[in-house]
């Protein structure tokens, strides 16, 4: 089983100014806790050891909350002195990635994704990359995901209405050995870069609980679902 996991946690949270001024999005207050709290409490059930948090905007309220929160796991930091995309932010963080396997997760999003079970399809299948999906219902905010019969991706769709679908659920399991041998520059868009032009990637289906806080209406909901 695999025990690191790099968190991307350098948003600037534009979209919840309104309603959570001046923190980090993984910062924002859910019940008595700050979101990442329920994320690395996740984490930690599901077995991973070391965190690798990917900072950028006001990290200084991430170190300082880590330090004093006193968590039962090993974290790590690095800062993002520039914007370098979700895909810099991976490759920043992998300095500190003990091993060459690792998963990938936003530190805006909960899937409670059983990780042992997507290590497991990971190994079956081989692959390079893997993704977590999470079936959806009656949705535009995510775009959706399409899959061949052997859990292969085959396309990326855009955002629009759908009555049902897989979504991209924001966690990965790759390797240090793939991501370097891609030869990426500094900054850039792991979805863009990585996700859509890849051809061997396969996804994994889990139907457990999922949220994004990115906006407000889905920040509101958090409050009962995960701060109660």
């Amino acid at each position: 089983m695999i025990t690191e996991c790099i968190v991307l946690a350098g948003g600037l949270g534009t979209r919840l100014r309104s309603v959570v001024a001046d923190k980090p999005k993984c910062m924002a207050p859910v019940g008595k806790h700050p979101f990442l709290y329920y994320l690395l409490k996740y984490l930690q059930e599901q077995g991973i050891t070391h965190v690798i948090l990917s900072l950028g905007y006001k990290s200084e309220q991430v170190i300082d909350w880590c330090q004093e929160a006193n968590l039962d796991i090993e974290i790590s930091f690095v800062i993002e002195e520039e914007p370098l995309g979700t895909g810099g932010g991976i490759l920043l963080a992998m300095s500190k990635v003990k091993g060459n396997e690792f998963f990938i997760t936003n530190g805006d999003t909960f899937f409670g994704v059983p990780l042992n079970e997507f290590y497991n399809f990971h190994q079956q299948k081989q692959s390079a990359l893997s993704l977590a999906l999470k079936p959806m219902y009656q949705f535009e905010r995510y775009g959706s995901v399409e899959l061949d019969e052997n859990d292969r991706i085959t396309a990326f769709l855009e955002k629009q209405f759908r009555e049902e679908g897989l979504i991209n659920g924001g966690i990965y399991l790759t390797s240090k050995q793939y991501l370097q041998s891609l030869g990426f520059p500094q900054q850039f868009s792991f979805e863009k870069e990585v996700l859509e032009k890849s051809k061997a990637l396969y996804g994994f289906i889990s139907d457990t609980y999922f949220i994004d806080i990115g906006v407000p209406d889905d920040y509101a909901r958090v409050q009962t679902e995960l701060g109660s």
